[in-house]
């Protein structure tokens, strides 16, 4: 445990960062599976839409690289657009 008091105030605002940015990740996976589950399907884009805007949010907030949000987003709409071509 720190002693010193800014510190203790650090590992407060460390482990709020960490909660939000764990929620954030979870909220990312749900919306790719939503994406790549619906793909097809008169809800596909919305969901395709949707999974796209929380990426580039996360990565407008630090939660994710920006190069990490693209290449995320790269593979989906690939994976999707095989999906409904199939």
């Amino acid at each position: 445990m720190a002693n010193i008091k800014s510190q203790i105030k650090r590992n407060r605002q460390n482990e709020k960062a960490r909660l939000r940015n764990k929620a954030v990740r979870s909220e990312l996976k749900t919306r790719t599976k939503a994406a790549l589950t619906t793909a097809g399907t008169e809800a596909g884009p919305d969901a395709l839409r949707e999974a796209m805007r929380r990426l580039d949010k996360a990565a407008s907030k630090g939660v994710i690289h920006r190069n990490a949000a693209a290449r995320r987003k790269s593979r989906l709409t690939k994976r999707v657009a095989r999906t409904t071509a199939s």
